[in-house]
Order: structure tokens, then sequence, then C-alpha cells
């Protein structure tokens, strides 16, 4: 199980103490309100004869700060950037990285990539018919327009055959 957080020196430091002065983990734990990192900690002090956080391992960042800002200011200015076009800005400034790279980026500061929906392209005659049809019934009354059944209402029932649909 992983560490869910680092305790403060001074907590620390109590610890080793207590540990000094003869005190058992679970004493030390119930006293202190810490239970799980009691021992994790006095192992570290035994081996290492300091309370310090080490760096963590990992590899290093591959996108730099001056990177990620480049990153944001494009992604801010141009909302429907693609991420293909954020991989061949930072490879112009030479820096080779991944898509998912740039999405964890963009994570990191707060933003999420997503995909735009495919639709279907409305092709110049119907863009023709649906304004010709539109300046056609532009003055008909509005009694005219409740006589006309709509196709694109749906009937929704909770109880009853189309709910398990």
């Amino acid at each position: 199980m992983a560490k869910t957080r680092e305790l403060c020196k001074d907590i620390r430091d109590k610890i080793v103490d207590l540990h000094k002065a003869g005190m058992c983990y679970r004493t030390m734990g119930k006293q202190l309100g810490e239970k799980t990192t009691v021992g994790a900690i006095n192992r570290k002090w035994k081996k290492l004869k300091m309370m310090v956080n080490l760096p963590r391992s990992g590899a290093p960042c591959k996108i730099s700060p001056r990177g990620a800002s480049m990153i944001m200011r494009k992604v801010r200015d141009q909302p429907r950037t693609t991420q293909q076009d954020l991989v061949n800005d930072l490879k112009r400034a030479g820096t080779t990285v991944s898509k998912k790279t740039i999405s964890n980026t963009l994570r990191r500061h707060g933003l999420k990539s997503c995909s735009t929906h495919k639709v279907p392209l409305l092709k110049p005659v119907h863009v023709q018919a649906r304004l010709k049809f539109a300046n056609d019934h532009l003055d008909d009354p509005e009694e005219e327009w409740e006589k006309v059944m709509w196709s694109d209402e749906t009937k929704i029932e909770l109880f009853g055959l189309n709910s398990t649909r």
C-alpha cells in the first residue's frame, strides 16, 4: 500500500524521539494519531539517520515549463487546436513528444483534451433546400405550425414497455 501523505517535520521528529525512548509502534501511532506511517518513518531513520524527504523516482518531464506555457497559450488562443498540431509545434521547438504527453500536460494544467463529434456535413444542396423551406414558411401563421407533427420529439415512459428500451 502506498503512502497517502507526508507528515510534517515536527511529527516525524516526535516519532523518532518516542522510538529512542523505547515506545512501541502501536502506542506511538495511537498517541500521535498516525497509525500506518510510524513504522515507515522509524525504518527510514534506522537506515538513513535523517528525516528529510528524498526525491522521488521517475522519468523527468519531457516538456519544459516554457513548452507547457506555449501549449497553454496556443490552446487558450485556439481552443480547437488538435494534439497533433501541438506535437508539431513542440517538434519545431526541438522537443519530440507523443499525443499522450500533450494530453497529460493539458490535464495537469486543468484542461482536458477531447475529440469533436463527427457529424455528417451539409452539402450545398441541403443548405439551399433548408433556406428555401425557411423562406417559404416565414410568414405562416402560428395556427398552421400547431398542425405540424414534429418528428424529432421523443416519447419516454418511465414505467411500461418503453422503459426497458
